[in-house]
């Protein structure tokens, strides 16, 4: 159960950090800082948890679940236009 939490905290994190650097490229400073600050929570709470609660070999397993939890949350990232609006810098490809 606990590398299910992984899993859906690193979609959430990647998810979030690709929000950020949507906000960051549309200079909208406020947003993006919120954005970074999640991201930053969120990642830090999770590594956290790992180092303190996790032996090695269960460790490195939880470590590479987060990180398929990042990448699924770029693909999303990539494929939800959240925060894509009249800018011309974003592109909108699909």
């Amino acid at each position: 159960m606990l590398f299910v939490f992984y899993f859906i905290a690193g979609v959430i994190q990647d998810f979030l950090l690709t929000l950020n650097w949507r906000f960051v490229s549309q200079e909208k400073a406020i947003k993006a800082s919120v954005f970074s600050f999640l991201t930053t929570l969120v990642s830090l709470t999770v590594f956290y948890d790992i180092v303190k609660s996790l032996d090695m070999e269960k460790g490195m397993v939880a470590i590479i679940i987060y990180a398929l939890g990042i990448a699924t949350g770029t693909f999303l990232g990539t494929k939800i236009k959240i925060g894509i609006g009249k800018n011309p810098k974003v592109e909108q490809k699909m």
